[in-house]
């Protein structure tokens, strides 16, 4: 027999009450969790790749985003248009050390991983683990898609910023839909956009940029779907945006690779 709030149940009617019960959900639509396991995660995937780049440099060369260029005159074309399409994820979980390719170096990481922890345990309460990594990788490739767009195709980057970014975006959204105070998080997206295009000479703005729309867009999904049906909904929206990112990819594909290098 088990406790109930009206005397003593059997085993049996415990079992059937709990499948007649729905599981319980986020305000999202996600399933509870109680630790922050993807952010922890997350977090330990692009620590462990910055050491990595400490032990073999070359590591950066091959992971990098880069768009369509060749490492040496006559030598083979390399990038996302030379049908090298995983740089559009790998490059952002890279953060080499000042020296290997220049730029802010620890600090890259530093910041990104602190931001990382900083909102990163909360989003995935709000949003549940699935919809919190969709939300992180999708924003990684879509800055990476925005500087394949407007950055030179031979102009490297590194770094998990754009996943960042999208994280601040899936934040303000989801305040937004709550009701609740934004201006911190404006606050701090303004002020971080405005040092990206300061600068602009170490710090790939067009990453940012891509990374904050596509989180949000994602977020702003998931947060305002119909609850009827509203899993549904959002895998429907997911799969839209990474079919958008597809044909993105697609078309700067043929520009760069009918131009040559």
């Amino acid at each position: 027999m088990r406790a109930a709030s009206v005397g003593q149940q059997c085993a049996e009617c415990v079992s059937e009450g709990a499948r007649g019960t729905r599981p319980a959900r986020t305000t999202f639509g996600g399933r509870p969790v109680a630790g922050a396991v993807v952010t922890w995660a997350l977090v330990a995937i692009n620590v462990a790749v910055f050491a990595g780049t400490w032990v073999r440099p070359s590591i950066v060369n091959h992971l990098e985003m880069l768009g369509y260029a060749s490492f040496s005159a006559g030598g083979p074309a390399h990038g996302v248009a030379a049908g090298e399409w995983y740089r559009l994820i790998t490059s952002a979980f890279l953060a080499p050390a000042t020296g290997l390719t220049g730029g802010l170096g620890i600090w890259d990481i530093v910041f990104n991983m602190w931001a990382l922890i900083f909102v990163g345990p909360a989003l995935e309460h709000l949003l549940g683990r699935v919809r919190f990594i969709c939300v992180y990788l999708l924003s990684a490739v879509g800055g990476s898609v925005m500087y394949y767009y407007l950055a030179a195709p031979n102009a490297a980057a590194v770094g998990a910023s754009g996943a960042i970014f999208g994280l601040f975006g899936a934040w303000f959204i989801a305040y937004r839909r709550l009701r609740l105070d934004t201006r911190g998080i404006a606050t701090l997206i303004a002020i971080n956009l405005a040092l990206s295009f300061f600068l602009h000479n170490i710090i790939a703005w067009q990453d940012h940029i891509g990374g904050l729309l596509t989180g949000a867009l994602l977020t702003a999904a998931y947060a305002y779907a119909p609850r009827k049906h509203r899993t549904a909904w959002q895998v429907l929206a997911t799969a839209a945006v990474m079919v958008l990112i597809a044909v993105a990819i697609v078309v700067r594909n043929g520009q760069l690779s009918g131009a040559g290098l």
